[in-house]
């Protein structure tokens, strides 16, 4: 093995070391004992000696150190190609006739591609795996199905907005729209369709037919949780509100990237009908509910400054009604959650203030400051989970969408020059856990009577 052979490499270097100084010990004492030189000749000869043994020490060094970095670069390309042999066994593992089998190798590949950058892995393999995914739809059951469309979104967000990623795309949207808008299919795969369709369409679609299909489809299943003509609010079991949640928050995410004109629409179809659902019995859909109407007045108010809404101070009455509810018929961090983003949402829309959160990765800064940016954010990092930093640091599809310039190129060293000292990390979270505690205390329910 490499690794052995870099040890044996070292070992051998440091007996030439010790052979060397045994003989020019004795080299040195000869000399010492035949010459009937002067003293300063003497020292001279020794100094020269010296000099031989660095010499040949340095020399040892380096070629010690040769194997030692030659063994990184090979570990590394064979942990590469090991890599990519289990990713290709977990491809051809998707068309096994175990259902089980099939299940394990998606979650593998799941994992794989929210935590690594493989798009160059995937372009040359992206038709095979396309099939395997399309058939996993269409012969899978239940959680095949959910897992198989997360899969989905993770492939597209590999491949990015190129060609390749825009075949994947139309390949499948029709087998997701197909398994969304089927009421017998399974819950949870139409809840990761919903999820795969808003992905899909946000990074691959080129054609504005495909993002109005899209859109038209997610409205026709969240609409159904709509206050009825009469008055009366829809009644759903919580799975069947988790999914028009789920559905509103795609919606959401392709409203985005909507032209102006179609925005205008979406007010004038839309904002009338989202107050309604913050009377909904679910803490999500009030929620989704929230930030959408939230994002409708930010895209409004940035094609038309002078945009008013004649409801809103019926809608600022139902905000300040949710910001402040203490209803103990709610669960406790069902209503910390709500007052916090429905505090927000009254703020913005009053004041036009939008909340500003800091998402640090690796050595960067992600600033969220506008709706828009916390939609998107909050959508890739809803399918990408704990590797969304991992993504913003090297996928240059996100970089791009969010405005990150091209991938850093660190060594190591500059990585370790950039971090803070445990002390100074200590004192910045002792300061902001003031701030925090400061800022917590001007807003909760007990001393606030006005927000």
């Amino acid at each position: 093995m490499p690794k052995s052979r870099g040890r044996s490499g070292h070992k051998k270097g440091s007996l030439r070391h010790e052979l060397l100084q045994l003989k020019v010990s004795a080299k040195v004492a000869q000399q010492k004992g035949g010459r009937n030189g002067f003293k300063g000749e003497t020292q001279a000869s020794d100094d020269d000696l010296a000099s031989e043994v660095l010499s040949h020490c340095s020399s040892a060094s380096e070629t010690a150190s040769v194997p030692e970095e030659g063994n990184e670069a090979i570990n590394e390309q064979m942990a590469q190609e090991e890599a990519e042999d289990k990713l290709k066994e977990c491809i051809d593992n998707t068309m096994d006739k175990s259902a089980k089998t099939r299940q394990s190798a998606l979650e593998s590949l799941k994992l794989a591609f929210s935590s690594k950058i493989l798009s160059d892995f995937l372009v040359d393999r992206r038709i095979t795996l396309t099939d395997c995914l399309e058939r996993c739809l269409k012969k899978g059951k239940g959680e095949e199905q959910a897992i198989a469309a997360t899969v989905i979104s993770l492939l597209c967000i590999q491949l990015g907005s190129c060609k390749e990623g825009e075949d994947v795309f139309k390949t499948l949207k029709s087998v997701l729209i197909n398994i969304l808008t089927d009421k017998s299919a399974s819950l949870a795969a139409r809840h990761s369709c919903a999820t795969a369709l808003g992905i899909c369409c946000y990074v691959a679609a080129n054609e504005a037919e495909d993002l109005v299909s899209c859109l038209t489809c997610l409205e026709s299943v969240f609409s159904a949780s709509y206050i009825k003509g009469d008055g009366s609010v829809p009644s759903h079991n919580s799975q069947t509100q988790a999914l028009h949640c789920n559905t509103l928050q795609s919606w959401s995410l392709l409203v985005t990237i909507c032209p102006p004109s179609r925005i205008q629409k979406f007010l004038e179809n839309h904002l009338p009908k989202l107050p309604g659902l913050l009377c909904s019995d679910n803490v999500t859909l009030r929620i989704a509910a929230g930030e959408a109407i939230a994002l409708l007045f930010e895209l409004a108010r940035k094609s038309d400054q002078e945009f008013l809404y004649d409801n809103t101070d019926q809608l600022c009455e139902k905000l300040k009604a949710l910001a402040t509810d203490s209803n103990k018929y709610r669960a406790k961090n069902d209503r910390r959650k709500q007052r916090s983003i429905f505090r927000d949402v009254m703020h913005f829309i009053e004041d036009k203030e939008c909340p500003e959160e800091t998402i640090k990765f690796g050595i960067e800064c992600l600033y969220i400051d506008t709706w828009v940016r916390r939609r998107v954010y909050d959508a890739f990092k809803e399918i990408l989970g704990s590797g969304v930093r991992h993504h913003l640091q090297h996928n240059e599809l996100l970089r791009d969408i969010f405005e990150l310039g091209a991938p850093l190129m660190l060594d190591a060293a500059a990585i370790r020059a950039n971090k803070i000292s445990r002390f100074e990390k200590h004192l910045y979270n002792s300061a902001a856990f003031k701030a925090r505690t400061k800022a917590r205390s001007k807003v909760r329910d007990k001393r606030a009577d006005v927000l």
